[in-house]
């Protein structure tokens, strides 16, 4: 492992005979990006169908093998888990690594996040799901590793229809957190990424947590709470923690949902909740008694004004001007998210320069 997280070591068998003598690429391609490309591919043998991950081993001139093993050596590591998806096999060219990995047939969760009332995800169903993407993310957090990118783009379903299983994919940003090196990147998607990233402050697994805070957010409301109408405004919205809690947003949903979400979206790090913690709350355990992290709440608090966490913090990050978001999405982006009502606006940018965020699209 080197100084930045990142895993070189892999025991996968990386095969070199041509992909195509024993896949066959089927239906149009999934998703296509700067770098990578996915694509549905049938095993000749089984007739077995998979995702083929095509990934270019040089990315603007420079050798990215090592990242690409990377990500290889986390899916190894997580096989033993369900809910992360599994990696079948690896293949390299030329030009090429391609990943050959378990297919999602359901596609991403973004899809019902912004699909219309009927369609949209109930709160039954995102507890369910909630369960099932932090037990992924405790396995991961307990082997030291951060995903680093976890947003509804990111999870996919094992069918739509009937709701089926999340699998947890794209772990081209995970890191893996040594307890005597500190971890400082500027890795994530803008809407999701913490406090802690706009700051150039070190990586932890809490970082993670404030992601499922906001993807959580979203699955219940259909709302991104921190989008503005440029990334200044989403960056000042994440460093003051402007999150709209109201009954308007939050209605038909329980109170102990917007609680599950406050323990989150929380500005200091340590005092996050973590996905063990996150496992036990009375939000995703209805019958058992209340966890000692819940934050005592009522309905009727909803509307209630919150002190910003900002009055006791610093406003903004630490500015850079080399910071650069870059974010690789499995999934094709299909709808929109709304913004967050009363999202906090002004009228100059509270940063320096920063460089143009980056979302490339890998599926």
């Amino acid at each position: 492992m080197n100084k930045n997280g990142i895993v070189t070591e892999i025991h996968t068998k990386i095969r070199k005979e041509p992909f195509s003598a024993i896949y066959e690429l089927v239906g149009k391609e999934l998703g296509r990006g700067k770098f990578a490309v996915v694509k549905k591919c049938t095993e000749k043998a089984t007739g077995k169908q998979y995702a083929a991950k095509f990934l270019r081993k040089r990315r603007k001139g420079a050798d990215c093998r090592m990242d690409i093993f990377n990500e290889i050596a986390v899916l190894e590591l997580a096989k033993a888990n369900p809910y992360v998806v599994g990696l079948h096999e690896v293949y390299e060219t030329n030009s090429e690594i391609i990943l050959i990995l378990e297919c999602a047939a359901g596609g991403e969760i973004f899809d019902q996040c912004v699909a219309d009332n009927d369609e949209a995800f109930t709160e039954k169903d995102v507890i369910r799901l909630a369960k099932q993407i932090l037990n992924g993310v405790a396995f991961l957090h307990r082997n030291n590793v951060v995903h680093l990118d976890l947003k509804p783009q990111n999870i996919l379903l094992t069918s739509a229809k009937p709701l089926g299983d999340i699998r947890i994919v794209d772990f081209g940003l995970s890191r893996r957190m040594d307890k005597i090196a500190e971890v400082r990147e500027i890795l994530g998607t803008p809407e999701y990424v913490a406090p802690e990233i706009l700051n150039y402050e070190p990586i932890s697994i809490a970082t993670d947590m404030w992601s499922i805070g906001v993807l959580i957010y979203v699955m219940l409301t259909g709302e991104s709470p921190f989008l503005g109408d440029d990334k200044q405004e989403t960056f000042l919205n994440i460093s003051q923690v402007n999150v709209d809690y109201s009954q308007d947003t939050f209605e038909g949903i329980s109170s102990l949902a917007v609680d599950f979400i406050k323990s989150l979206l929380v500005k200091t790090p340590r005092k996050r909740a973590t996905a063990e913690e996150c496992l036990n709350h009375p939000w995703l355990n209805p019958h058992s008694p209340s966890h000692p992290h819940l934050h005592a709440m009522s309905a009727s608090s909803l509307d209630e004004p919150e002190m910003s966490q900002s009055e006791s913090e610093p406003e903004s990050p630490a500015p850079s001007p080399e910071l650069a978001f870059e974010s690789f999405l499995i999934c094709p982006v299909q709808g929109e998210l709304k913004t967050g009502r009363h999202t906090f606006s002004f009228s100059e940018p509270p940063f320096r320069t920063r460089s143009e965020i980056k979302q490339e699209l890998i599926c």
